[in-house]
């Protein structure tokens, strides 16, 4: 240990958040996105789900 005199930089902590909290946003939106959906077209499988969002394409076709 010299103790000599040294220029060191200073670096903000907070601002790498902003990545971390972009990845969660996503996912909450994903996640409520499901919800929605799952609200909407829900059913015992994905299957019964996709033929429900079918069926309501169809339906808004001949509106």
């Amino acid at each position: 240990i010299t103790k000599k005199r040294v220029k060191v930089t200073v670096e903000r902590a907070d601002v790498c958040v902003v990545p971390a909290a972009a990845v969660i946003g996503e996912s909450v939106v994903a996640f409520e996105l499901a919800n929605a959906l799952i609200e909407k077209f829900g059913g015992d499988s994905i299957s019964e789900m996709q033929r429900n969002y079918r069926g309501y394409l169809k339906y808004l076709k001949q509106r």
